[in-house]
């Protein structure tokens, strides 16, 4: 598993995206009204304007993600390890990526290498 996105869901991108310009001391690479990603190494710290979602879609809830060779796999091993899937391994426009929460209840992806 490999660390490649740091979520961040704000009703501020402007103020989000300026924090994380001068942190990292680099333009983002990718910016609209509603986001802004940076990336720090093979990291993206991906920031996102919060919204409602409706019964069925993903919340808009701050979240990391780890890259797998195979989605899927990756969950049979997590579920037999005892851990629960929030949102079993489905295909997004992104990709193939499952969510469960850490004991703390923050999301964690998994998703596609």
């Amino acid at each position: 598993m490999k660390l490649i996105e740091l979520a961040y869901f704000t009703e501020n991108v402007e103020a989000m995206a300026g924090f994380y310009h001068a942190l990292l001391g680099a333009e983002p690479v990718a910016k609209s009204e509603d986001m802004a990603i940076f990336m720090s190494g093979d990291t993206k710290i991906f920031i996102h304007r919060k919204y409602v979602s409706a019964e069925g879609e993903l919340p808009a809830d701050n979240h990391i993600a780890f890259a797998v060779d195979n989605v899927d796999a990756m969950c049979e091993t997590l579920i037999q390890q005892g851990l629960i899937l929030e949102v079993p391994p489905k295909d997004y426009y992104w990709g193939r990526s499952a969510y469960l929460r850490n004991p703390d209840g923050q999301m964690v992806e998994i998703t596609k290498a």
